[in-house]
């Protein structure tokens, strides 16, 4: 029986929002990602620890494996390693608690012989990266979760959450992809997206993470001609993966936010934030929050981090 399980992280260049109605998005995995290791224990149970990129403890609870709800036996069960602890509150605790019990149950659902037996196990998630960076904390989690489970990671992820799937998508490759939603089935190719400029792309981290499903929202609320919409997409992703210059590259970013913009009737994120900023600038995924994608030079980090956004991270530091 594996007992290590790892998924890849994911941010989307192009199509957020659009991926959704079946748009062909350009995603990436990152470098960062998320691991799930199992050890057997004699107990009944599911004893559960969520780690930090720094080792920490963000959640901790035990799970009954017949219920596979949140146990009363937590407090008669030692955790074999110890670490740090800083363990959510109650009422957060509750919340993770049952987000993760949903999963575990689907994933049941999804293959009844998961968990059937009386064989108890440990379990230890670890992130290698903040967890409100928006990099796909569940994601990762839902598709490790699927691999033990040996089911169909999709399915998991619909039958749990919602979303288009792309970060499932990611999880799963190690390199860059067009992702597209056909009939409801992923479409997944793995294209080359290495570009000579590559040394002028930052990520910024926007220091707050963005709710995505009010994001999802407020899309579909929207009255728009769809199928305009995924055509410029669908255009905008062929033209980045062929785009062979930083100059034409950027006309595209440009072009992107302007189109999405337009449906969200929300200004981009360069005109609200850093309207002097010489370089080209993306909101990637929900609009608001977590990364965007900028053009510059050895002297961007400087220009944002003294703006107060001090995670910058290189293409070739984020990118598998």
């Amino acid at each position: 029986m594996k007992t290590e399980f790892y998924s890849n992280g994911k941010l989307l260049i192009t199509g957020e929002y659009a991926v959704l109605d079946g748009a062909e998005s350009l995603a990436i995995p990152t470098i960062y990602g998320q691991s799930l290791g199992l050890k057997k224990i004699e107990a009944p149970l599911l004893a559960w620890r969520s780690l930090d990129e720094k080792g920490n403890v963000w959640f901790q609870g035990v799970f009954d494996l017949e219920t596979l709800a949140l146990s009363s036996k937590e407090s008669d069960y030692s955790f074999s390693t110890a670490s740090s602890h800083n363990d959510t509150e109650s009422e957060e605790k509750m919340a993770i608690a049952t987000t993760l019990s949903n999963i575990l149950k689907e994933a049941r659902n999804l293959n009844p012989g998961f968990l059937a037996h009386q064989q108890g196990f440990e379990v230890t998630t670890s992130l290698n990266f903040p967890r409100n960076w928006g990099l796909g904390t569940s994601s990762t989690l839902i598709n490790n979760i699927a691999s033990w489970a040996n089911v169909n990671a999709y399915s998991l992820l619909w039958n749990s959450f919602s979303g288009s799937g792309y970060d499932i998508a990611c999880a799963q490759h190690h390199s860059p992809i067009t992702y597209k939603l056909t009939d409801n089935k992923p479409l997944v190719n793995q294209v080359s997206f290495n570009p000579s400029y590559k040394n002028s792309l930052y990520f910024v981290y926007l220091n707050q993470k963005q709710n995505s499903r009010e994001g999802i929202a407020a899309y579909k609320s929207k009255d728009f001609n769809k199928i305009g919409l995924l055509s410029k997409i669908n255009n905008f992703t062929q033209r980045v993966l062929t785009a062979s210059s930083l100059s034409q590259f950027e006309k595209l970013l440009k072009k992107h936010e302007e189109a999405l913009s337009e449906v969200l009737e929300i200004a981009p994120i360069k005109e609200r934030l850093f309207p002097d900023f010489k370089g080209a600038i993306k909101s990637l995924g929900a609009w608001g929050g977590d990364f965007i994608l900028v053009t510059g030079n050895k002297n961007t980090p400087d220009y944002f981090k003294n703006k107060g956004y001090t995670t910058v991270i290189p293409f070739s530091k984020m990118v598998k």
